[in-house]
């Protein structure tokens, strides 16, 4: 029977013989790559730490260094020579702060048509635009695939995106992954695979294909992958890679749970109005709006194509004086290809401030904007307060959009732009970095791991008690985010190795008393619920977010929907994620309320009355698999894997 891409990869990767199965029926899958950054590795490494193996069993894991790289105190730089020594002594390769974004850097020197791939960070499917089914994950889902654990998920349903026609005129990759993020709302993918098809695949570049597999995480989805065919084949071979070629395509006549289909011909420049990747508009309908500050760079848009089309449309123009203009390649490499080709100096010359290949802004690590600013970025995500200044207006556009407002000092209409730069192919060969990477030695039993005095040892947490008493501690509306849970930024994400003091930061821009709440609550080791609306947890895959709860005694989160990588960091740290079985019960509940939840009355996938003080009975499902329930009975996974492999012993 003729396979999609999806199922072909997925069913490349399963253990234990298993079949695929109907889409939402758990699936265990091999993964043969992970990937960490710094403000999710150490808590990830210090998890592995706790398994007791002497080596990483995957074929290939990186840490890399491109979140907190200002090293500020001496937090940052501990942490990164915790990475660096932790790497060589289990067999990873590490990335150096500075060396570029983890997405971009993987893309160019490690991802593998075919292959599967697990990272601590929730944009990890942009290696998707070289035919790799890789998902974002927890810290710990990634620690336990590096010890050779199968990686749990939801069998995803697979959506044919068929591409027809050609983009024209100032349309870019990045309106497309805007386009769909406005047809289908950041909840549209939960569940799903985005697979892109049709003649129109063939007229994108492999970066071009990665712009739009790594949003296709705002839109909730599993993962989202284009094939593997001559335009794949021909990035890796000027990356000089070309041995890492492998094709892998649909069988023709495949079939697929949902089409939607796309004319690249009909697309315009978009933007994504504040705070939400969903707002979508065309640029043409904010014309006339002053913006203070263009950003471009990113996971999303920093590759070579994206940095030389603006350096093209900046030779020889100066950009408005009302306006900053900030610009982060990806990698050293994307840095090196621009030097060489002199398009380095064009962006100085017109007023840009060239930043370190890292993260940066789009973290709120730095480049903040002023006070009620509007700021455009070709960044991934635009929450409030997310850029480090709380009022601030965040659009999300193209680089050639945000190259445009920086010279205009304003939004204006694309008609009269005239012609765009032309589009940059990539040379036949490109000058490697690859000597930058420090890679492990053959043995790293005699390295000793250095740990500095902020990385704090993981603390074990007791199982799901059989009667849970409590009350409701913090109610919260619809699309609250990660970063809603626990903010990013310099001050925050320094304290990533440190539990006990992170956690002091959750729901710190959502109600102040949180924290102080819990503490006073009683009720240990459950001191409290979370009620949430619909989409809670989405937006990145820090399962600090889960851990600082976790800390504070949060032991189940009670919502009308979930995202899906919050999801499993609720489940990985013994959370019970709770759904309302009548939505219209959030209504009925209230801060305060007091609740009695029948921990001994939970079954897979079955529903259970809790018993609200004041309101009566209120009906909540939980969607968990046996395994699942299981891992939050043991009070979380490293608990239920630790068990697991005593009894194996």
């Amino acid at each position: 029977m003729p396979q999609n891409l999806t199922h072909k990869i997925l069913a490349a990767h399963l253990v234990d013989g298993a079949s695929l199965g109907a889409p939402g029926s758990e699936i265990s899958l091999r993964i043969d790559q992970t990937l960490t950054q710094d403000a999710t590795g150490t808590m990830a490494y210090l998890q592995f730490e706790a398994l007791g193996l002497d080596r990483v069993q995957t074929e290939l894991s990186v840490s890399y260094v491109d979140h907190n790289t200002l090293q500020m105190g001496f937090r940052n730089p501990d942490d990164h020579r915790y990475l660096r020594t932790v790497a060589k002594r289990y067999g990873l390769v590490y990335s150096p702060p500075g060396t570029g974004i983890c997405h971009q850097l993987h893309l160019e020197n490690f991802a593998k048509p075919g292959k599967t791939l697990i990272g601590s960070d929730s944009h990890t499917p942009t290696a998707g635009g070289l035919g790799m089914i890789a998902m974002g994950a927890g810290g710990l889902s990634v620690a336990l695939a590096m010890a050779g654990e199968p990686y749990r998920i939801a069998m995803p349903k697979v959506v044919r995106v068929n591409l027809t026609g050609k983009l024209t005129g100032w349309a870019t990759a990045k309106d497309i992954i805007l386009h769909l993020l406005g047809m289908l709302t950041v909840k549209g993918g939960v569940g799903k695979v985005f697979e892109y098809t049709g003649p129109g695949v063939k007229t994108l570049t492999v970066p071009e294909r990665a712009t739009i597999t790594n949003m296709g995480a705002e839109l909730g989805a599993t993962t989202s992958l284009f094939p593997a065919d001559e335009r794949a084949k021909d990035f890796l071979a000027s990356m000089g890679r070309a041995d890492d070629y492998e094709e892998w395509v649909a069988d023709e006549g495949a079939e697929y749970d949902e089409t939607i289909e796309i004319d690249l011909s009909k697309l315009e420049p978009l933007a994504a109005q504040p705070h939400m990747p969903d707002r979508v508009v065309p640029v043409r309908e904010l014309a006339g709006m002053a913006v203070s500050q263009s950003a471009i760079g990113s996971c999303t848009n920093s590759s070579y194509a994206d940095l030389k089309s603006v350096a093209q449309m900046l030779t020889g123009k100066r950009i408005s004086e009302t306006t900053d203009l900030l610009v982060s390649p990806g990698s050293k490499q994307v840095m090196k290809m621009l030097a060489h080709e002199n398009l380095i100096e064009p962006l100085l010359d017109a007023g840009a401030r060239m930043l370190e290949a890292s993260c940066g802004p789009c973290i709120g690590m730095g480049g903040s904007p002023i006070s009620e600013g509007v700021s455009v970025r070709t960044f991934n995500r635009n929450f409030e307060g997310r850029s480090g200044t709380q009022d601030a207006k965040v659009y999300l556009t193209s680089p050639l959009v945000a190259a445009r407002v920086a010279l205009d000092g304003a939004f204006t209409d694309p008609a009269g732009w005239g012609e765009p730069p032309a589009f940059p192919e990539l040379p036949a060969t490109t000058p490697s970095i690859r000597h930058l990477f420090i890679f492990p030695p053959e043995d790293g039993s005699g390295v000793e791991v250095l740990r500095g005095p902020n990385i704090v040892p993981l603390e074990t947490f007791s199982e799901l008690p059989e009667t849970i008493g409590t009350r409701i501690l913090l109610k919260t509306g619809d699309d609250i985010t990660t970063d809603h849970i626990l903010p990013a930024g310099a001050q925050i994400t320094a304290l990533r190795s440190n539990i006990p003091a992170i956690s002091e930061y959750i729901f710190s821009r959502v109600d102040a008393e949180f924290v102080s709440r819990m503490k006073s609550a009683e009720g240990a080791p459950c001191r409290g619920v979370i009620l949430g609306g619909e989409n809670y947890g989405q937006g990145s895959s820090r399962e600090h977010a889960a851990l600082g709860p976790r800390h504070l005694g949060v032991c189940a989160v009670i919502t009308k929907s979930l995202a899906r990588i919050h999801r499993a960091n609720l489940v990985n740290f013994g959370i019970l994620p709770l759904l309302l079985k009548n939505p219209a019960d959030y209504d009925r509940l209230s801060q305060g309320t007091e609740l009695t939840i029948p921990a001994t009355d939970l079954t897979p996938g079955g529903t259970i009355a809790i018993e609200a003080k004041g309101v009566g009975p209120v009906e909540v499902i939980n969607d968990l698999t046996a395994t699942e329930l299981a891992i939050i009975q043991a009070g979380g996974l490293l608990n239920y894997v630790r068990a697991k492999r005593e009894q194996k012993a």
